[in-house]
């Protein structure tokens, strides 16, 4: 359920299609800038109210772990990569659910096709995005992506979600 809120919601979704943007233009470095350096990116597996600390994930990182993602996809030691996935990520039902001083919680629907060697795959979920105020700009605090599949084998997860 959407709150009454003080942020500009247009401004919110802005920034959220930025990032989708960012990652099917293969812009990872300018994606890993709108985090937090506390930032958590998780991925939960089999259920979405697993606790990461004690449950398999498909992706738990911190922005390190992040930035390590990033050099695989462009370094050409990600052999899953090659060629690299072709990505185009849809964002629906933006919805602000929490706000507490300079921090927003936002829900999202999305759907991300991937074409890669000749094959479509359509991916599909939620996304909750913790966004935090810095200076004049938002940052991802913590974004979690909760894959309707994601009890199902998937074969090829290794690009950005």
């Amino acid at each position: 359920m959407a709150i009454e809120t003080r942020v500009d919601r247009h401004e919110i979704e802005n920034f959220l299609f930025r990032e989708a943007r960012l990652i099917d233009d293969e812009k990872f470095e300018e994606w890993l800038d709108l985090f937090t350096e506390d930032a958590l990116y998780w991925a939960p597996c089999n259920r979405y109210d697993i606790d990461p600390n004690t449950e398999v994930s498909l992706i738990y990182d911190t922005k390190s772990r992040m930035g390590d993602r990033v050099w695989r996809l462009r370094s050409g030691l990600a052999y899953s990569q090659e060629p690299a996935s072709r990505l185009r990520h849809m964002l629906s039902n933006v919805e602000i659910v929490e706000e507490a001083g300079d921090t927003v919680t936002v829900s999202s629907n999305f759907a991300i096709f991937e074409v890669r060697k000749g094959v479509q795959n359509t991916f599909a979920g939620r996304l909750e995005h913790r966004l935090r105020r810095e200076g004049d700009g938002w940052k991802i605090a913590f974004k979690k992506v909760e894959l309707l599949n994601n009890d199902d084998p998937i074969d090829n997860l290794t690009f950005l979600l």
